[in-house]
């Protein structure tokens, strides 16, 4: 771990630095040669998915495949360090609450399922029969079903995701709490009511055409690092890439490509964005809504800038937008956005002299109440010149986990329509349950009133990865069981019910033996690409299992007689697995055959094709005012007293997700430590504070509920005024429950209002 200090990054992303960041992740989990065996396997046709983000694979024709925090996954993963009975006979649940997430993940790999014994505060080992009973036991003494909550991570392959939903759906509940809840719900909401698919349309093929490439609320260089390698060949060609975001970010702007000898050999870097704007927390909805409006007035003034003949073929509602935007005041586009009217402008002219144009976000846009107005605005401006459905052009909603959209096409979700249920019930003789169940937030709610009796997680970090942390640990606790399916120790595993189970699986580089041999699985990437994944290093453990066997057994020892699918045959053969999704899924025709071609298919996209799966068969504009009575202006007024920031969650360089690889930020310039919180330095000033004097953060709310984050060091740095950010998990337990992206649930996780007080002082 480095020394902690503070000391401004003048290099570019990439680079040497993270190459040796690389070697050091290997050296520190003790596999320097295993792990560079292992690393050369990642995204290639005969090898294993990268279990970090979604971004797509190009053709495998590089065995160099993969970038810095993927390696950093990868070697997690591959550890040669294991938690085994010892580990936890030496250790209470008590004792191990108190370490950090960091200590915790980098123990190493689960070997054995664990069961929770209260009398002694330890997990002790548990035979895998008896762990499916308890669970079993459990389940089948809850009076409904609905009590029950089954949460996914986006890890999860589609085989392991599909048989879980089936099983799910069969014990009699809709209660899928998912990560796609915490992030990207709102573009799916947004996407499906505008252009009939809740998936980006491009493919990585139109950012090799795009004229112009604008990125809204998104940091690839931290988190989604190869992004930049399509970044940059675009920008050397011309294209011009415009990014939107209140803090500076190294990887939007300068880059040295690791496969690029010559960048590597003179430590040259290419520079990403022609242009940046940093607009102030939440100002991306009234930015896009300016540069409508400015085209909008050229078009007025008698300029040919909309593309008209695809707005009467193709669209409806262009009349009432074009109306609000003539009436809407540029003074409140300024104010909302901190920034002047020429630069809304700017960033207009871009995209109309650009023939085509590729819109990416991520959950600097989706995290906000009004996220789904802000994604229907971009898809709005996208509509307006024709720029959906063409090559070069399109939304790229950039998701986070490497199966995260995969698993929402197999099912996973609360609210699943009604053609998947049709579907089920014909090829499974069951009757699906048909009411919505819980999403995230719900299920929060619910195991805190009662209603919520077992949590059962395949996969993930619930404790670390949700809002509010004092009321979503209260609500793990409240519950008579909790389960885990994990690879490694973390923070879920400690905040328990009163009985819990932790139950080890096979790892996405490991080869998944089963009756038929070794299996594959696959995966859905950011650009609706399924490919399939084969594991290549031997188990952690004898003792492991994968997680369709997991899911398989465990709706055996539930469900028995009641079931009339063959689970246990299912999971000898994962092709079976396959097949059955082919039948219940259309738009996977011939899976089997399909997938074992190198580089996989892509699932259709109607809206690529012009084809609107929407209730009027066009592509809808949608008319949204700019919001008022935000949570962040209802606060200020409020506290009119005092200053009240907006703060904005986000990961370091050396995280993914809930994952902690290190305390280091290296293009932030943080070093060793993690509490810090981002802030203009003239705002320091008017705190009456200096750069480096620790605060605790109070959250402004009006629910009587006092939320705290203590003990966070100030760090000027490059950021609008009345903004924050700080990383989660730490600032997770400030984020209120109820605080939610209207029409998807999602927690407003990057812009929460907030006091900034001395260190143990009160408000």
């Amino acid at each position: 771990m480095s020394d902690a200090k503070i000391e401004p990054y003048d290099g570019p992303a990439g680079g040497w630095r993270a190459l040796g960041s690389v070697g050091q992740a290997l050296v520190r989990q003790d596999i320097p040669v295993k792990g560079a065996r292992t690393l050369l396997s990642a995204n290639q046709p005969d090898g294993f998915d990268c279990p970090g983000c979604a971004w797509p694979d190009r053709n495998h024709t590089s065995s160099f495949e993969f970038c810095e925090n993927g390696a950093k996954a990868v070697a997690a993963e591959a550890t040669a360090r294991r938690v085994t009975a010892d580990f936890f006979a030496q250790h209470t649940v008590t004792e191990l609450a108190a370490l950090s997430d960091f200590y915790l993940e980098d123990q190493g790999r689960l070997t054995e399922p664990v069961v929770y014994d209260a009398a002694t505060d330890k997990y002790q080992p548990i035979a895998w029969d008896d762990a499916f009973a308890l669970v079993a036991q459990h389940l089948n003494a809850l009076p409904d079903p609905n009590q029950a909550m089954f949460y996914t991570s986006g890890r999860a392959s589609n085989e392991a995701a599909f048989l879980y939903q089936l099983f799910v759906r069969q014990y009699g509940t809709n209660n899928f709490p998912d990560c796609s809840n915490m992030c990207h719900e709102p573009s799916g909401t947004g996407m499906r009511q505008s252009i009939g698919v809740g998936k980006g349309t491009v493919t990585l093929e139109d950012f090799e055409h795009a004229d112009a490439i604008f990125i809204f609320g998104q940091n690839p260089g931290t988190n989604h690092p190869r992004m930049l390698g399509e970044l940059r060949q675009a920008a050397q060609r011309g294209a011009r890439i415009v990014s939107l975001n209140p803090l500076r970010e190294r990887g939007l702007e300068r880059f040295a490509d690791p496969q690029n000898k010559l960048q590597m050999a003179t430590l040259g870097d290419s520079p990403i964005s022609t242009h940046y704007f940093q607009l102030r927390i939440g100002g991306d909805f009234a930015f896009v809504k300016g540069m409508m409006k400015h085209l909008v007035e050229l078009h007025d003034a008698g300029e040919p800038v909309l593309d008209l003949a695809f707005i009467a073929e193709h669209t409806t509602g262009a009349e009432a937008l074009l109306d609000d935007l003539r009436a809407e005041s540029w003074t409140l586009l300024e104010d909302e956005t901190g920034l002047g009217v020429e630069q809304m402008r700017a960033a207009a002219e871009v995209y109309r002299q650009a023939k085509r144009v590729i819109a990416c976000w991520g959950m600097g846009i989706t995290q906000h109440e009004n996220a789904v107005a802000t994604i229907q605005m971009i898809v709005n401006l996208l509509l307006l010149r024709g720029n959906i459905g063409r090559p070069g052009a399109g939304p790229c909603p950039v998701r986070g986990h490497s199966n995260v959209q995969g698993d929402r096409t197999m099912g996973i979700w609360e609210k699943p329509p009604a053609a998947l249920l049709d579907s089920l019930e014909k090829n499974f003789g069951f009757a699906p349950p048909r009411a919505p169940g819980f999403d995230t937030v719900e299920s929060i709610r619910a195991m805190l009133d009662g209603r919520g009796k077992v949590f059962f997680a395949l996969g993930g970090n619930f404790a670390a990865a949700t809002p509010d942390t004092v009321q979503t640990w209260k609500a793990l606790r409240q519950c008579a069981l909790t389960v885990h399916v994990a690879t490694k120790l973390n923070r879920s595993h400690l905040v328990h019910g009163q009985a819990a189970l932790i139950l080890p699986c096979l790892g996405r580089t490991e080869v998944d033996q089963q009756a038929a041999g070794p299996q594959g699985v696959t995966v859905e990437d950011s650009m609706s690409m399924v490919h399939i994944s084969m594991g290549i290093n031997a188990p952690a453990s004898a003792h492991l299992l994968s997680e369709p066997a997991i899911v398989a057994r465990l709706a055996v020892a539930t469900l028995g007689a009641r079931s009339p699918t063959p689970w246990l045959w299912l999971v000898e053969d994962y092709r079976r697995i396959r097949d059955k999704i082919e039948a219940v899924f259309p738009d996977f025709y011939d899976f089997n055959q399909r997938v074992a071609v190198p580089g996989g298919f892509r699932l259709r996209n109607t809206a690529s094709e012009r084809v609107w799966a929407t209730a009027s068969s066009k592509a809808e504009f949608n008319t949204h005012q700019i919001p008022r009575g935000t949570p962040l202006q209802r606060a200020r007024a409020r506290r009119g007293d005092a200053i009240v920031f907006a703060l904005t969650t986000l990961r370091s360089h050396d995280q993914y997700n809930t994952t902690i690889y290190g305390a280091d930020d290296r293009y932030r310039g943080v070093y060793g430590q993690r509490r810090v919180v981002f802030i203009h330095a003239d705002d320091i000033r008017a705190l009456g504070m200096k750069d480096g004097d620790w605060i605790d953060f109070q959250t402004v709310w009006d629910d009587g509920e006092e939320r705290r984050a203590e003990r966070f060091k100030l760090v000027a740095y490059n950021i609008p005024r009345g903004c924050l950010a700080a990383y989660y998990p730490e600032t997770n337990s400030l984020v209120p429950l109820d605080s939610v992206a209207l029409h998807a649930g999602t927690p407003t996780s990057k812009c929460v209002p907030v006091l900034l007080l001395p260190h143990g002082g009160a408000a």
